[in-house]
């Protein structure tokens, strides 16, 4: 039993009304009336008088209060006999209760029984005379209820505002009568004593009435305790101010269960309606009152009516926030107190409250209660902090955990987060260190609240000290968030964070450490205050700018690169800061201006990086990207354009009439102009052959497109937009060798050394096309009012023949690079997202190694060996790097149409067309000059793979070609020319798109060429950037179908108009295949249909989902299709999208399943992708918005989806699929027909009799001598290349089965009524259908011998017998109903037990060890099992005999291994059955030992 702290009397809540005295009816005949001092005495107090003196009572003393003899209980019965058992004891008792009601009429005489007395001869003080008078039983009740009549007579001494008496106990008569009710020896009638006092409590005045419901456990006995507790709710209900004397009295009640039941509920019932000064009093007695069976609902209870803090409407929030205050009046405090001591003097409330929160599943069922709860848990003791941290983690990125409900439990409540500010700080380290974003970025809001709510130094140093900390983890995701934090804390609050500096300069010492994206984030910080401190007089704030400028200065003249990247980045965000056109130009006396302290800075990092190549790069790309984002003061912009107007004498050289003006030869090679697009017009030509075969100025065209992106930025900022001052470039030729040097013969007529010129040249020409897209593409992004349509359109075909010309140059580029080994230079900067630049000048040391070794091995030409050592160590570093990241489509395809985007790529296998045109293919192939050579332009660029991330990156607004394009006329209805364009850009965005998708960005390098600020692009932002792309999808969607269902066929007269007029030489062996072109096409954009609706923040986005789907709608649903569904679908809705989306992804799978199996099963994937976001989308949106998703159609939409799915599914699987023209036959689809495989089981019904007709029958027929029969299993997918993906597949999804049986299982653990007994009867069909699924699946393994196979049926067939155990308890409960279906399963279930034991004796003697490691786990299910069974037969009145034998040792053919050390000759005696004996004779050990062992 709990108990309350009692308070004093004098301590007592003032009342605030006062009750008038009541009528009580008078139990005596004497008069009402009484003298003020004295009572006349009559003939009934004189009778009293006589009869206490009888006794040895001496009423009348003048001398002092009344005497009584020393021997008290001689006394007691005395008057007890008198009353009870006198002649006349009636007749006496009678005079003598009148006699006392008359003697007590008067306040004095009252005054004087109920006062202590002094015993004979003694002087201590002793109980008064009325406590002896009511230790006599014959008048005990008569007593009690003489008092109770006399209280109201005295309520007048209360005031009747503050219900509050001033006077002692001895004065207080009211407080003396209840005094004398405690603790007696016993109650004569306790009920009707009960009764008078509750009669008399419901008039008293607040403070007496408090008084009374304190005492009344030590006035009351506990067979009263039933009226009592009813009497006071009833009283609690018209009073809710004595609530805390009524918890008092509650807890020091002697309650059984079903009373403190109800007392609980009482309780429960004021939390809604009691003063908030009452509530910690009232949560205490809760808590502390709390046990195992009642646990849950008062912590249900309190989170639901417990009004806290956060749960107040706008307007208190507001008042609270001018005020100052608090709305609940200062009583949180003492509400987390009491909750918190609670908590701690009761950890099972703990676990309780994480088991409630943790089965909450919606937003809208938390509260801001459930935060505190859990911080006071969090506080409580490190056992449970790992505990609430997971909740934490879980809630938030759930959503259910949101950042206005910590912003309600900090903002304006400074004094009750005081205590547990520490506990804050922690957790907010916890949430910076998940990798989740949503957890991230709730702990940033913790680290802001915190820090503006506390302004005290002593608070602002903690929360700065947490996010050094964190800083120097080294976890990538927890730096960049701390880092974040400060930005946000250093541009709201860089003021008080001046002096608090030299705890945050810690962070420059782990700046080694950091990313390019982190290094941003530190300099941002450190440059604001230092913009601030400049702007400051006060000498120290001056110091800390000159210091961060200093440690710049030293770092950008550092000769190692990593110093000078951070010196680099550090400059630009000071000039960022410091040089800002917003700021305040006036200068201090004692120091320069802003704009020439950061115009020194620039000119400084200027001179530094002219010596690195790399440097300068990254110096463009940086001062590209701030004045993109900054208004930089004019001064800056005039020195920087200034500078990049150098670009025209360094790169570009003069033209005549569209020719060069002599010929001349760069290291032996002729040059010519590549890809003119303005013909005889075009003054100028990118200078690219001279300045790659010049050895002193090579390096100057690693700077050339960072150099042009720096140039057409402030081209933009100064002519407001617009790029018309250099639009000559973008249709100006290109220097480049020849293209006969790209023809085998002269190709073979190069040497190393002039290789290397023209690959070099074509990898520059390539980075340069790219930057004129980047740069080009945002005049038709964005409309400008200074550009014409006329010149819009102009540039649009010219963007359109440079995409062109890129798909050819990287189509060249990969051809040739294949045929040699060359290392490109690195023309940007990028970032490894793992923590940290990969980019140092080990990569150039690298390439210069390998490019002197290279021209080694050229000179030696007769060295054919050391060639080839060469170009197979290449070809290694190249299968290791592949390795390290996630395989695109094309490096997957061994043929165009062969495999999914997802499958792992087959180095052996061609990337080109089906003649074998590969770089590898060319590479081993190119010393026989009398077979052609092909090349695909659609294939993958595999040799360019490796060196991807050294490629400059195409911005995302280049997506923007897609919506501008337009057809034209040429041979074919659908110019199957424009395909590959598409597909390169479609490339190009999944690669931006698995960005944000993979889970292991680090391992990929494709990611590592993330372009300039693209990191900092978050998944929304880029999402609301691609959306424009989505109505093309389908437009190139529906194009690649028609292509591919024509057939396969050249076009190449309309590839050879497209690629002329785009400027592109000839180069005959480049051909462009329909089917290879559609099929890749149609991969791609299915698979990035897929990734888009899959990521979880798309799901957040109602509006982009909706786009999507808009563009995935077929010109009309079929009227079959909505059958089933009883809503009406309006088109437009979220719901009508979603079917029409399905619908043409459907209709595209019924087309690919005329001409590919892989097209259609990535149809199928896609098509259960959106089945999958419907659930997901309409849980979201429910949750949020209510029923804006309609319920009905989430019931019937979901199951209908699923059909279909599971339909289409089973399509693929039985469709007769041509083996002979099948995409390089079934050996590489073994992933894919898993997936399909999975799809139909999953969305079947029902399950189990499916999973049991295939292994029983399909299995069956096909299956036959060691080889599959693929006309007779109603699958054609099932064969003997994809066996084994079959058997894994059913084996792991009737695991999932069974386990989901036994869920249900548990739930009918005990036998039910009639009603159910359908249920259990199908439960037992099911679990029958389960048994015999591993049964026929593991007797597969007697015909086969592959040990592939018999390890999958150890492995599962014992994960399946360790699940069954489970069921164990409901087949006891079942087995009087079910007896014959559970003996007969079990006996089912023995056959294939005793076949895994064969297989494992098997493994044991050939010693497989791929078997071998998973006989222990499988061995110990059995003999599980075998004692389960044991245990229900001999458990249950079935009459059974259960035979316990040993096992022979047996080969999977039945017959008796002769190796063993002995032979058990009683064996088949053990294992002969009675005919109602159960055969249990399953393997439970190593029989292959010890065939004599005991099992």
């Amino acid at each position: 039993m709990a108990f309350l702290q009692k308070q004093n009397p004098s301590r007592k809540r003032p009342s605030s009304s006062s009750f008038p005295p009541p009528k009580i009816p008078k139990s005596t005949s004497t008069s009402a009336s009484a003298a003020p001092n004295d009572a006349v005495e009559t003939p009934s107090t004189e009778r009293m008088i006589a009869i206490l003196a009888e006794a040895g009572c001496t009423l009348i003393n003048p001398s002092g209060p009344p005497c009584i003899p020393s021997d008290h209980h001689k006394l007691r019965r005395q008057l007890h006999h008198a009353f009870s058992f006198s002649e006349n004891a009636s007749a006496l008792r009678a005079d003598f209760l009148a006699g006392l009601s008359s003697y007590i009429q008067s306040p004095r005489n009252l005054r004087r029984i109920l006062a202590p007395l002094k015993s004979d001869g003694l002087g201590s003080a002793s109980d008064s005379l009325m406590r002896h008078l009511l230790l006599v039983p014959s008048i005990q009740l008569d007593l009690q209820n003489m008092l109770l009549e006399k209280l109201p007579e005295y309520f007048h001494v209360y005031p009747q505002h503050s219900g509050i008496s001033s006077m002692s106990l001895e004065d207080d008569v009211a407080r003396l009568i209840v005094n004398h009710f405690r603790w007696l020896d016993f109650i004569v009638d306790p009920n009707a004593f009960t009764d008078k006092l509750m009669q008399v409590l419901s008039i008293c005045p607040l403070h007496l009435k408090k008084e009374i419901i304190g005492s009344l456990p030590e006035i009351i006995g506990d067979h009263s305790n039933s009226t009592v507790v009813e009497s006071l709710e009833i009283v609690l209900q018209e009073d809710s101010a004595i609530v805390v004397a009524v918890l008092d009295s509650f807890s020091n009640l002697n309650l059984n269960d079903q009373l403190q039941e109800q007392v609980i509920t009482i309780a429960l019932s004021c939390i809604r309606t009691i003063d908030a000064e009452h509530m910690p009093f009232l949560l205490r007695f809760l808590l502390l009152s709390a046990t195992p069976a009642n646990f849950g609902r008062i912590i249900s209870q309190i989170r639901e009516q417990l009004k806290f803090v956060g749960l107040s409407n706008s307007q208190a929030m507001h008042q609270k926030k001018l005020k100052g205050k608090s709305h609940m009046d200062g009583s949180e405090a003492p509400i987390l107190d009491a909750l918190r001591s609670s908590l701690r003097f009761k950890n099972m409330l703990c676990q309780e409250i994480l088991k409630e929160l943790n089965s909450l599943h919606k937003p809208r069922d938390h509260k801001v209660i459930d935060i505190w709860l859990l911080m006071l848990i969090y506080m409580n003791g490190e056992s449970l902090q790992k505990k609430v941290e997971k909740i934490f983690k879980k809630k938030i990125i759930e959503g259910c955990i949101q950042k206005t409900m910590f912003d309600q439990c900090i903002c304006g409540l400074k004094e009750l987060v005081q205590d547990y500010f520490p506990s804050f700080i922690s957790l907010s380290e916890y949430l910076l260190t998940c990798k989740e974003q949503k957890a991230r970025e709730l702990g940033v809001r913790v680290y802001t609240s915190l820090f503006k709510e506390f302004t005290d130094s002593y608070s602002r140093q903690e929360v700065l000290g947490s996010l050094v900390t964190l800083v120097g983890s080294g976890v990538n995701y927890a730096v960049s968030s701390a880092l974040e934090t400060m930005g946000l804390l250093v541009s709201d609050y860089a003021r008080e964070l001046i002096p608090l500096s030299p705890h945050i300069s810690g962070i420059l010492d782990y700046l080694e450490g950091f990313n390019v994206e982190n290094l941003h984030k530190v300099y941002e910080v450190f440059s604001q205050l230092a913009l601030f401190a400049r702007s400051s007089t006060d000498s120290y704030r001056s110091a800390f700018a000159n210091e961060l400028l200093m440690i710049v200065r030293k770092q950008v003249g550092h000769t190692d690169f990593k110093f000078k990247k951070m010196g680099l980045i550090g400059t630009l965000k000071i000039v960022s800061c410091l040089g800002d056109a917003n700021n305040d130009p006036s200068p201090s006396v004692s120091q320069k201006s802003n704009c020439e302290e950061a115009l020194e800075l620039l000119k400084t990092s200027l001179d530094s990086c002219k010596q690195l190549p790399l440097s300068l790069v990254m110096f463009y790309d940086e001062l590209a990207e701030l004045m993109d984002c900054k208004a930089l003061h004019p001064t800056i912009i005039e020195w920087i354009g200034r500078h990049v107007g150098e670009f025209e004498s360094l790169f570009l050289s003069d033209i005549d009439g569209g020719q060069l003006p002599m010929k001349e030869s760069y290291c032996g090679l002729e040059g010519e102009l590549w890809m003119n697009l303005d013909g005889d017009i075009s003054p100028i030509c990118l200078n690219i052959l001279p300045l790659v075969s010049s050895s002193l100025q090579s390096t100057s065209l690693q700077v050339l497109p960072a150099h042009f992106l720096l140039l057409a930025a402030i081209e933009r900022l100064t002519n407001q937009g617009s790029l018309g001052g250099i639009d000559a470039l973008l249709g100006c030729p290109l220097h480049l060798p020849s293209s006969k040097y790209f023809l085998e013969a002269g190709w073979k007529s190069l040497t190393g050394e002039q290789k290397q010129v023209v690959c070099l040249s074509i990898y520059y020409a390539a980075n340069w096309i790219r930057e004129l897209l980047n740069a080009f593409c945002t005049q038709i992004a964005g409309g400008f009012e200074c550009t014409s349509q006329a010149t819009k359109e102009g540039i649009i075909s010219k963007l359109l023949k440079r995409l062109r010309n890129l798909v050819f140059l990287e189509t060249l580029l990969n051809y040739s690079i294949g045929r040699s080994t060359i290392s490109l230079p690195e023309l940007h900067i990028y970032v490894n997202h793992s923590g940290s630049s990969l980019l140092n000048p080990i990569y150039h040391v690298r390439h210069m190694e390998k490019k002197s070794e290279q021209n080694k091995m050229n000179d030696n030409t007769s060295s054919n060996k050391k060639t080839r050592k060469k170009l197979s160590k290449a070809s290694t570093s190249y299968d290791s790097n592949d390795k390290l990241r996630q395989p695109t489509i094309m490096e997957a395809l061994r043929k165009a149409g062969a495999v999914t985007s997802e499958d792992v790529p087959n180095e052996n296998s061609p990337g080109l067309s089906s003649k074998g045109s590969s770089a590898e293919s060319s590479q081993q192939h190119r010393s026989d000059s009398s077979e052609p050579i092909v090349i695909e332009i659609s294939a993958a660029v595999k040799a360019l793979e490796s060196q991807r991330s050294k490629f400059r990156c195409l911005q995302v607004q280049c997506l923007s070609i897609w919506a501008h394009s337009k057809r034209q006329d040429s041979c074919c209805s659908d110019p199957a020319a424009e395909l590959p364009l598409f597909l390169y850009l479609l490339r190009d965005l999944r690669y931006k798109l698995d960005y944000f998708t993979l889970p292991s960005k680090q391992f990929s390098c494709r990611f590592l060429s993330a372009p300039t600020g693209f990191t900092r692009l978050t998944v929304n932002q880029f999402l609301s950037k691609v959306r424009q792309v989505f109505p093309s999808l389908k437009r190139h969607l529906d194009s690649a179908v028609r292509l591919f269902k024509e057939g396969d066929g050249y076009c190449q007269e309309h590839w050879k108009i497209q690629s002329a007029s785009a400027g592109n030489p000839y180069i005959p062996m480049f051909v462009l295949t329909r089917s290879s072109v559609s099929a890749l096409v149609l991969k791609e954009i299915l698979h990035y249909f897929r990734e888009i609706i899959n990521l979880p923040e798309i799901q957040m986005n109602e509006a982009i989902v909706l786009n999507l789907l808009e563009a995935f709608q077929p010109v009309k649903i079929p009227d079959d299709f909505f059958s089933g569904v009883q809503m009406k679908l309006s088109p437009g809705t979220a719901e009508y999208l979603y079917f029409g989306a399905y619908s043409y992804v459907e209709i595209v799978l019924n087309e690919a399943c005329s001409f590919s199996f892989m097209l259609a099963s990535e149809s199928l994937l896609t098509l259960e992708s959106i089945a999958t976001s419907v659930q997901k989308f309409a849980d979201k949106f429910k949750e949020e918005n209510g029923n804006q998703m309609n319920s009905e159609f989430i019931k019937g939409a979901l199951p209908i989806l699923c059909n279909k799915l599971g339909t289409s599914a089973e399509k693929l699987l039985r469709h007769a699929w041509d083996t002979e023209n099948l995409e390089n036959g079934w050996k590489d689809k073994g992933d894919m027909i898993q997936k399909v495989l999975r799809i139909y089981l999953e969305n079947s019904d029902p399950t189990s009799a499916l999973l049991a007709e295939i292994a029983h029958s399909s299995f069956s027929e096909a299956f036959s001598g060691n080889r599959m029969e693929e006309d007779n299993c109603g699958f054609p997918t099932l064969n003997s290349a994809t066996f084994i993906v079959w058997y894994r597949v059913l084996h792991e999804r009737n695991l999932n089965v069974l386990n989901r049986l036994v869920k249900e299982a548990i739930l009918h653990g005990k036998p039910r009524a009639n009603a159910q007994r359908e249920t259990v009867e199908e439960l037992f069909v099911k679990l029958q259908h389960s048994v015999n699924v591993v049964v026929s699946l593991v007797t597969l393994c007697r015909t086969s011998d592959k040990m592939t196979v018999h390890a999958m049926a150890v492995k599962y067939g014992g994960k399946f017998v360790d699940s069954f155990l489970k069921v164990f308890d409901f087949l006891r409960a079942q087995f009087e109903v079910h007896k014959e279906s559970i003996i007969q399963m079990v006996k089912e279930l023995q056959k294939a037990t005793r076949t895994i034991q064969a297989l494992c004796s098997e493994a044991k003697g050939l010693k497989q060890t791929a078997i071998t490691s998973k006989i222990p786990a499988t061995k110990r299910s059995m003999e599980r099992y075998l004692f389960h069974v044991k245990a229900l037969l001999h458990t249950t009145s079935s009459g059974c005999t259960f035979w316990l034998g040993n096992l022979k040792h047996k080969d999977l053919t039945g017959q008796v291994v002769s190796s063993q050390a002995y032979v058990d000759n009683q064996g088949d005696n053990a294992i002969e059955d009675p005919p109602a004996t159960v055969d249990e004779s399953t393997p439970v050990s190593n029989a292959s030992e010890d065939d004599g062992e005991a099992e």
